[in-house]
């Protein structure tokens, strides 16, 4: 459940601070949304609200922020590479179901990369 709300902030995060702060895009003709100055805040937030759920985790809160942080990389590239991959396919949007909502895919796609290295990275931090 950590894993999952950690990477659902960070993509909340990213969309904020981006809002908020962004002005130079990453890859304007994969996703002209996603901002440097979104991403770089999204990682320190993310890490440290991170930090902050460590009490309800098996983690200490520093290996927490680690992890916060980390996952907002990972989710950020996942994002980017669906996005690629879905701009070279034609595919604006991948479902319907939800009014508003983009499909299930896009709810997920940060996840993507995020989830092999979380669980990678949670290996590292329990056999230390």
């Amino acid at each position: 459940m950590f894993f999952v709300l950690i990477a659902q902030l960070a993509s909340v995060f990213e969309r904020g601070w981006g809002y908020l702060a962004g002005r130079h895009v990453i890859a304007e003709k994969i996703n002209a949304s996603r901002t440097w100055e979104g991403f770089l805040g999204s990682m320190v937030t993310t890490g440290i609200v991170a930090a902050l759920l460590a009490w309800a985790t098996p983690f200490y809160w520093w290996e927490a922020g680690i992890l916060g942080a980390v996952v907002t990389v990972m989710a950020c590239a996942g994002t980017m590479t669906m996005s690629a991959i879905k701009r070279d396919r034609g595919v604006t949007d991948t479902g319907t179901l939800v009014q508003g909502h983009a499909g299930i895919l896009d709810q997920i796609d940060n996840m993507c990369f995020a989830a092999p290295v979380f669980y990678h990275l949670t290996r590292f931090f329990w056999s230390i």
